[in-house]
């Protein structure tokens, strides 16, 4: 069947949305507060019906578009971990998790999907958003799955270990499944990026990508509040280290054909990875355009989710939909 809608919130670059497009879905309206985030969204979609604005203070009765819809999804901002606890920002995190909640109260989707870090299915620390969300949900006749994805399963060339919350009406679904892997052997960074380095006539490029023979370690986007752009923490740093690239920081354009790879010299003898190919990594398309300055741009990037991820849980979430409508044409 067809004729899904979504609301999505948060939607940063889009990826999100842009799978959940691939899986049969129509957005009826994506929100972000991030004036570089809409463009992006703008820029690649000029149809979609694009709204800046806080999550916080989005009042769904001004926009009747987003009501009678099937999905609600949201890629929300990492909620804190046990490092980040006292940071001012942590609880700006977590109040957008609960608004989204409290979103689903207004607008009554069929279905909810909320993506975030993969604590957020499991951990402890994360158990009282879990009660919060279960007691809401469950009150409105919702019911849960709460599972863990990881990015690589579904043929993107990085590591990235999700949470998910899907929710689904109790009188409208058949059981909701997570989404099976797509793909049996990973994706490398060497195989996913190794045209793009060679895109300037770099003679090392076959040579480099044969060293960067596994998939990339989790992309950070960091905080619009915090530092400038890099690969992540000191551990992806090492990893990144050992197939040559250079992850202290983020590069303005691959290497030209005079360029010296040597690792051994240290970070100097390294590549550095592009905004664009980071957005490689992250399996959005080549033609799609990152609006902003680099590390406005490589921020968008960290953050969003991949599409083919967006997608699978997509047609995980039309499968259990439709699967009911299915049954109700039937009777």
């Amino acid at each position: 069947m067809s004729g899904l809608t979504f609301v999505d919130v948060c939607s940063g670059a889009g990826g999100l949305a842009l799978g959940l497009e691939r899986a049969g879905f129509e957005p009826r309206l994506l929100l972000d507060e991030d004036d570089d985030a809409c463009r992006t969204l703008r820029t690649n979609r000029p149809r979609w019906n694009v709204l800046q604005a806080d999550l916080l203070d989005f009042d769904p009765s001004e926009h009747p578009e987003s009501y009678d819809v099937d999905l609600l999804s949201a890629g929300l901002p990492r909620v804190r971990s046990n490092a980040t606890v006292g940071r001012a920002d942590s609880r700006v995190e977590e109040r957008l998790l609960e608004a989204t909640v409290y979103l689903v109260h207004a607008i009554r989707p069929r279905a909810v999907l909320i993506e975030n870090v993969p604590g957020l299915a499991h951990a402890d620390e994360y158990r009282p958003f879990r009660d919060f969300a279960h007691a809401e949900l469950t009150h409105l006749g919702y019911e849960f799955s709460w599972f863990v994805v990881n990015a690589v399963d579904f043929g993107v060339p990085q590591n990235r270990k999700q949470g998910v919350l899907v929710a689904v009406e109790q009188n409208r679904s058949e059981p909701f499944r997570p989404p099976e892997p797509t793909v049996r052997e990973p994706r490398t960074v060497g195989d996913a990026l190794a045209t793009s380095m060679a895109s300037r006539g770099w003679p090392d490029a076959a040579r480099w990508a044969a060293q960067a023979d596994q998939p990339a370690p989790t992309l950070v986007g960091g905080s619009k509040n915090r530092g400038g752009a890099d690969l992540g923490p000191t551990g992806a740093k090492r990893k990144w280290a050992t197939m040559g690239v250079d992850a202290h920081t983020v590069g303005n354009e691959v290497p030209s054909p005079d360029f010296a790879w040597d690792p051994a010299l240290g970070r100097d003898g390294m590549v550095k990875i592009t905004v664009q190919q980071a957005a490689l990594l992250q399996s959005f398309p080549e033609s799609w355009e990152i609006a902003g300055l680099k590390t406005a741009r490589y921020r968008q990037v960290g953050h969003a989710t991949p599409p083919p991820v967006g997608e699978a849980l997509g047609l995980a979430v039309a499968e259990a939909l439709d699967g009911a409508r299915a049954v109700t044409a039937a009777g």
